[in-house]
Order: structure tokens, then sequence, then C-alpha cells
């Protein structure tokens, strides 16, 4: 079958980023009306926004989860995700940032950085996404472009260069001026269709040459030969410019600022214009690289079509009509229908049944999907989110996704018999979409405990579970995800010996147990055990090293103080002894089991808490009682800043065992006027009276 190339260099793929209800969503939709995709303007405030389909984000008007979009723009291919806002969802747009190319952050012209949007900031930095910044809702009251840009600067130590500027804010934001270009771009119709271009009105030309000279001057600085001819007061050509910006946006120098109102049709085609413009095409961004899963060597691969396939599951849905999609994104080579591939995570081939082009929920059949693009395929058995799919005779695997630890857990029973079998297949289904979603039994009581980011996280899982699966179980009361930890260096010596006829079961190890620094919980974020080997002199064979290691790592699953999970331990195996005849890989693993219990009993076991990051946006009357409020939860208070006329933030960390039922007190302390939003900051000891209480209930 012949394919016809993609043009590499007209494709982008991006997101749009940013805090819950900055206006992402509406961004995305009137993006796809302006591409063609849409004839009507759905709005998220009534429910029938494209990329909010599910019947949970359009009762909530929130995005749930991240929706792919293909649309064209200037004869260029735009593969758009939106993505969540809500911390609990954080997981949805770590995955997708792995998969783009380029990012738009949107920010509220009101409220300018908030809390999310520095930790979507945060995750684009650690997959270094070039990005562009669009200051949303300059329409309303209180908007303030230049307060925005500061805050950019000071809370995410971002370079932000304006590339445009506003014409008044709230009800008198009459346009937008392009600093580029020099025109004065105002709207003639209502939908932001009419766009009308005219010359700068003289009022405004002082301070319009003033943001340019600014402008030119940050975008020079990081071009050495246009630096020179500026310094020598040569005439900088608009395409100068433009090719320098792109260049500094690709590197991560600088993030150009855009403006507008969404809801209001104003700004968003300049801000597509941006996307062709200054963000990257799967050309621009460095070879993808991976690991051969025969000799462990890093292995590059180019974005060409000429290339052996190497591609990346990010995404699992689950479809109740037409089963599991896997979306994916391609790095090299080609993927076809109907041919096989290898699964080389799983070590598995997989065949390539349907792949389709998303648009939101609806699906368009293709027969291909080149180097660069992002698509779906219907009908994997074994491939799951971070999964590698690749050419059969060359392999390779990809750098998987990594996600947040669950914090949040409750139990949950099927309400009869008949609705036990479907609650196992409802809970393996989202359990697969959704990494950051775990399902567990409780051995002692028999339960079902699912785990996940925050309570609405879970209570949106629990919903698509009794609508989707039609299941009809009863959810207990929202429980923390306590660790256990020890205080204080110990050593020990463990053997283990059994003999019942015939061959017996040795093994004798010698272990220094530690608990992690701070310095090493930040590196080893994810690391609850440090396993390292000083056996010198052959005194345990390798087989019998790893056995051990495997003993430690399984029995971390359940402490000595209350069973909860042991994390942030550094065990060296020192010593050992091992028997010709009785000593085996199960017998270490054994042995390593009880070291590991005995460790953690001698080294002062302690109960740690997760602690949640608190932003509270208060109006400055109720301040008082807010802070009140956060105290008598065991909250620190951290700081309070102004967020716009009579509004003030307020930020803490507070013990997420303390914060369930916050959105009902604040609503009544705050008149139903303050809103807060919390994001997972660290494990922190407990205190002891508290860890006494926990333990009784245990």
């Amino acid at each position: 079958m012949a394919i016809k190339p993609l043009d590499l260099t007209r494709l982008r793929n991006i997101g749009i980023i940013a805090h819950i209800d900055a206006g992402k969503t509406t961004t995305t939709e009137r993006v796809l009306y302006y591409t063609g995709n849409i004839h009507r303007i759905g709005e998220v405030h009534e429910g029938n926004a494209t990329t909010d389909y599910m019947e949970q984000e359009r009762e909530r008007g929130i995005t749930i989860t991240a929706a792919a979009v293909t649309a064209s723009w200037k004869d260029h291919q735009i593969n758009i995700i939106d993505t969540p806002g809500h911390v609990d969802f954080t997981a949805e747009v770590q995955r997708s940032l792995r998969v783009l190319d380029g990012g738009i952050v949107v920010f509220d012209g009101v409220a300018g950085v908030e809390p999310q949007s520095e930790t979507v900031w945060r995750q684009a930095d650690d997959y270094r996404v070039p990005r562009i910044c669009f200051v949303n809702k300059m329409d309303r009251t209180g908007a303030d472009f230049n307060r925005c840009i500061q805050m950019m600067k000071d809370r995410l130590a971002a370079n932000p260069v304006p590339i445009q500027i506003p014409v008044g804010s709230g009800n008198d934001f009459a346009g937008i001026i392009d600093l580029i270009r020099m025109e004065y771009v105002t709207y003639g119709d209502d939908l932001g269709t009419a766009i009308e271009r005219h010359p700068i009105p003289a009022e405004l030309e002082a301070e319009a040459q003033t943001r340019r000279a600014e402008m030119v001057e940050s975008i020079v600085e990081t071009d050495e030969f246009l630096l020179e001819r500026y310094l020598m007061e040569e005439e900088i050509t608009e395409d100068e410019l433009i090719s320098a910006l792109r260049a500094a946006t690709i590197s991560g120098e600088i993030q150009p600022v855009l403006c507008g109102s969404a809801l209001k049709n104003k700004g968003v085609q300049m801000l597509l214009d941006a996307v062709v413009d200054y963000l990257p095409s799967p050309l621009d961004i460095p070879p993808v690289e991976g690991t051969d899963p025969v000799s462990g060597e890093r292995i590059t691969r180019q974005a060409s079509n000429d290339e052996p396939l190497a591609a990346l599951v990010f995404k699992i849905v689950s479809d109740p009509f037409v089963g599991r999609l896997a979306f994916f994104r391609v790095y090299s080579g080609i993927l076809e229908t109907s041919s096989y591939v290898m699964n080389t995570t799983k070590n598995k081939r997989e065949r390539i049944g349907r792949i389709v082009r998303m648009f939101a929920d609806r699906r368009e059949d293709v027969e291909a999907v080149q180097a660069g693009d992002i698509a779906a395929v219907l009908g994997l058995k074994d491939t799951f989110t971070g999964d590698t799919l690749a050419d059969i005779e060359h392999p390779i695997i990809l750098e998987q996704i990594k996600f947040p630890k669950p914090v949040i857990q409750v139990a949950v029973e099927p309400a009869s018999k008949a609705d036990q079998d479907k609650l196992s297949k409802a809970l393996r289904a989202l359990a697969e979409e959704d990494p950051t979603f775990t399902v567990t039994v409780d051995p002692e009581l028999g339960q079902t405990i699912i785990a996940g980011m925050g309570e609405l996280h879970l209570e949106v899982l629990v919903d698509r579970m009794k609508r989707e699966f039609n299941v009809d179980a009863t959810v207990g009361r929202p429980r923390v995800s306590y660790r256990e930890t020890i205080t204080r260096p110990t050593r020990v010596d463990t053997t283990f010996k059994r003999q019942s006829g015939g061959s017996g079961q040795y093994a004798r190890v010698v272990v220094e147990f530690e608990p992690l620094s701070e310095e090493e919980r930040e590196q080893n974020e994810d690391e609850e055990l440090i396993f390292i080997d000083e056996i010198r002199g052959g005194a345990i064979t390798r087989e019998f090293v790893r056995a051990t290691e495997n003993g430690m790592r399984e029995a971390m699953s359940g402490g000595v103080i209350a069973g909860y999970p042991v994390v942030g331990i550094k065990a060296r195996l020192v010593d050992g002894a091992m028997h010709e005849v009785d000593s085996s890989e199960m017998s270490f693993k054994i042995a390593g089991s009880m070291c590991l219990k005995e460790g953690v009993q001698k080294g002062g076991p302690i109960l740690l808490e997760p602690v949640m990051r608190v932003d509270v946006i208060v109006p400055d009357e109720h301040t008082g009682d807010v802070v009140g409020s956060l105290s008598s939860r065991r909250g620190i208070i951290q700081g309070m800043e102004p967020r716009g006329e009579g509004v003030s933030a307020v930020r803490a960390i507070v013990p997420l065992g303390e914060m369930f039922g916050y959105t009902t007190d604040l609503r009544n302390m705050t008149r139903g006027r303050g809103s807060f939003s919390m994001e997972f900051e660290r494990y922190m000891p407990v205190p002891q009276n508290i860890a006494d209480e926990i333990i009784k209930k245990g």
C-alpha cells in the first residue's frame, strides 16, 4: 500500500494545560470552530463542549480525561490534547506531556499563576516541553496582563516575553496590539470571525513602541548574529524576529505570551498562528531515545518513516461499544492496520486491528499512522499505558511514564452477589485506564480497597463504575494511605534454617539498615527501598543476592506498626552464608523478608502521613476565619498574598487526613465565595498522639 508521506514540518503535537477553570476547554472549543472541525461553538457551562464528552465532565463542568482532537490550520495538521486542570487528574497531564512536542499554557487574566499552573509548568519542565502562554479572560473585571507576566517570572522562574498587549481590560477590553507586526487587531462580530487590522492609534503608539523594544531586546539576546546587528542599530526584519523567537521558544529560553478572551472569541486565531509559527514540529525535537531489550544499550530513533517502528502507548480508554482503545504516539517508522508488532515492554506480539484518528469521542478509520503522528488503535490484548510497540526485527523499549502514588483509599463492596463479577470487571477496566488508580484486597477483612489521588478522583471513578458498567456497590468512608519508615540505623543478622527430612533450607544474611536522607528521598521519589549489594569474596552467590532483595521488597508491603507499606529505607547486604545443599533462592527470599521485618522493628519505626499543599482563595473579610480553620486542622500557614480586588490567597500545608469535608466548611465560612485546591506535597511523620489513634482504629 502506497502511503503519501506526511510533511513533518507541517505537523504540531500540542497540549492545552492550565489550572482548573482557566479556560482550557473553552479555548480548545474555539480552536475547533475556527479550524472548521465544528460548526457550532459548544460551551462548558452549557455542558456541550466537544472535548468534555463524558457525562461526569458535562455535569461538573470540568475536564477529567485528556481528549485528543486533530485539526488543521494554514496547511498544518495540529494534534491537540485538552488536559484536565484539577490536581486529582494530574496523571492525565503527565502522560500527555510525555508524548507532546509543545504546549499552550492558559492563565486566568484575573487570578494569574494559580497552584495547578505551577504543577503543570513543573511537569512541562521535567519533559522539556516548549510552550507558549495565553493570558485568557481579559474581558473579566480585575484582569491584569502585566501582573500575570510578573507572576510568571516570580512563581515559575519563567522568561515570559509578551508578543501582544491587550487594549483595555474587563468591560473595556477592546482589542489586541500585535507587537511583531505592529498592528491593532479588533473584532467586528461576536463570533470572532470578522478580524479587523488597523494602524496603532496615536494614543497607544508610545506604549506599543516601548513594549516592542523590550520584546525585540529579549529575542535578540538569544541569537548572537541578531544581537550584533541590533547593537549596531541595524533594522531587524519581521521574518528574522519570528525565526529567532521560534528557535528560542523551542530551546526553552523564551515563552511567548499572547492574550485574549476565549469565551468572547477574541485572540484565538492569533494563538493558532503562534502554534504554527513558534511551537516545534517532530523534526525540531531531539530524536527519541530507548534501550535495546537484549543488549541493554541506548538506541536513538529519528522522526522518519524510513526508520524501524517505535511507538509509545500513553493512554488506555475503555469504550463500552468498541472495547479498549490504546492511544499512541509514533516516534519512528509506520504503524499499519493488519500488521504484527512487538510489545517490547511485555515481550509479546500484538496484531494491529483498527487504527482510528480521534476527534474527542468520534472516530475516523485510517490505514496507517506515520512517524511523528498521534492516533489510537483498537483490539490490543496485552498493551497498556507506558508500553512500547516496535518493529519485531528491530526491538526498542522507550522510557516509561512515571506516575505519582495514590494517597487516598476507600473500601467498595458489591450490593449483591450478581454485582460481584461486574464489580471485578469494572475495576479491572478502570485500573487499566488509569495508572494512579489501584485495586487491592485486604487479606484480613477480604474487602476490596480502591486507591486514588483524591476524593474527587475516587468519586468520579465510582460514578463511572455505576453508569458505564452498571455496578451497584456500597462505598466506605475515604481513608488515608499512611506509610511506615525507620528513624535510626540498625544492623540485623538473620538466619533461616529448616530441616524436615531430605534436603533442608538454610540462608543467613547480614544487613545494615538506615533511613534515607532528605536529599536521597527527593532523588529517589518513587523508590521505597534502595538495596546495595556489598557482599565480598562470594559469601553469597548472585542468584541468592537477588532472591534476598526480592524477599525484602515483598516484605515492604506491610509494616510493623499498623501494617501500612514501608518506605524510605536503604539496605546494605554486607555479609551472609549459604549451604551447598540446603540453600535455595526460596530460603534466601524468606531470610530477606524476615530480616527486613526485624530491621524495621529495631530501627525506631514511625508512621508517615501524606501532607497536601493547600491554596485557598478567599474574600479579605473571611481571611482570619480561614487561617484559624486551617490551623485547627494541623495546618502550617506558609504565606498570604493579594489576588485581585478584595481577594487573597492563603497557602498552607495540611495533612490529608484533616482535609475531609473541608469543601463544606469553607463554603459555610465564606458564604459560598471561597474556593480551594490541594496537591500532594510529601510524606511527613505523624505526631505520636495522632499515630496512637490511627493504630487503635487500624
